[in-house]
């Protein structure tokens, strides 16, 4: 395993970490769920990715209850959760960002965990009824009373980043330390363009999600088959729709093509893509079975096939890579 600084922060993550979204709680078994997290922590996955929004904090819950009985010694893992979207209960103040929800979010999700504190505590979405400076001071009270360790936003935009930094900087707070964007070879913009000046200027880390864009570059969709994938669970056609689109389809048949002729799978040329970003600290894995998880673990081995030739024509067959603004 190769570990990675989370931005400029001290803290060591995995570069492969592993996540729970659509599979904890919902589409697979505890028993499966507990195998998953063994074979990811044996390979040297440090860092596990959850919220309390996952299956409306069940996802959290069977986490915790893992966490438990393999009794794994608490500095040998790092484990997150995000508040935003509410668990069970969506009343009024049991969704956003306001002090009172962020604050009550990350003592419930401790209890759902089973840990005395979150390594990782991220604003999950933006909060555009609360002001940054309010979220800013909650994360701070919540890192003054060891509650959390650092930290940081997910699919926020590059300048709500800053003003949680300009707020942090003003009050002699502690800002936020990483983002998770969805990051793969169809959504490129903000770890490519939007994010450039965060990484260059304060140093942002980043823990990426669906590096496979929800399975449509694991190779299984090149045939327009969705049949036994997370696009077939309840609740998810537009997910279906939005990753099932022509265009992209296209696109992806390419690149099979060429992940065929370096005798790679797709999903394996996919992940490798995403690691060779410096920018990424950790790509977030996700799986429903265990050979599946075992094989992307592997990823790493197909970074250094990635040359300079082939991330050309990558880019070529995929069209995406965002042009940069001419200064």
């Amino acid at each position: 395993m190769e570990y990675r600084r989370l931005g400029k922060s001290g803290l060591q993550v995995s570069a492969l970490s592993f996540g729970s979204w659509l599979t904890f709680g919902n589409q697979i078994t505890d028993k499966v769920a507990d195998e998953l997290m063994g074979v990811a922590y044996d390979a040297g996955v440090n860092f596990f990715d959850n919220a309390e929004g996952y299956a409306e904090g069940k996802s959290e819950m069977v986490m915790g209850k893992i966490l438990k009985a393999q009794k794994w010694e608490r500095d040998t893992f790092v484990v997150s959760s995000k508040v935003f979207f509410g668990a069970e209960r969506k009343g009024p103040n049991q969704m956003g960002l306001s002090r009172k929800h962020v604050i009550e979010a990350c003592n419930a999700a401790l209890q759902r965990l089973q840990v005395d504190y979150l390594d990782l505590y991220f604003c999950h979405r933006p909060d555009k009824n609360t002001p940054i400076e309010e979220t800013v001071f909650a994360m701070n009270t919540l890192l003054q009373q060891g509650k959390i360790m650092y930290w940081g936003t997910s699919e926020w935009s590059a300048s709500e980043i800053m003003e949680a930094i300009s707020v942090s900087k003003q009050n002699h707070l502690i800002g936020p330390t990483m983002e998770q964007p969805q990051y793969n070879l169809i959504e490129r913009n903000k770890l490519e363009n939007e994010y450039l000046h965060l990484f260059k200027n304060h140093g942002l880390g980043t823990t990426i999600w669906s590096p496979l864009a929800s399975g449509l570059l694991s190779g299984k969709f090149t045939k327009g088959d969705t049949k036994n994938t997370r696009l077939e669970l309840k609740g998810m056609d537009w997910l279906k729709d939005r990753v099932m689109a022509e265009e992209k389809m296209k696109k992806v048949i390419e690149l099979q093509k060429l992940a065929d002729k370096m005798n790679l799978p797709l999903a394996k040329l996919s992940l490798a893509w995403c690691l060779k970003n410096p920018n990424v600290s950790t790509m977030i894995l996700g799986a429903s079975k265990v050979e599946q998880l075992r094989e992307n673990l592997t990823v790493l081995e197909v970074v250094p096939l990635l040359t300079d030739k082939v991330m050309g024509k990558i880019d070529e067959i995929m069209g995406t890579k965002p042009e940069l603004p001419a200064f």
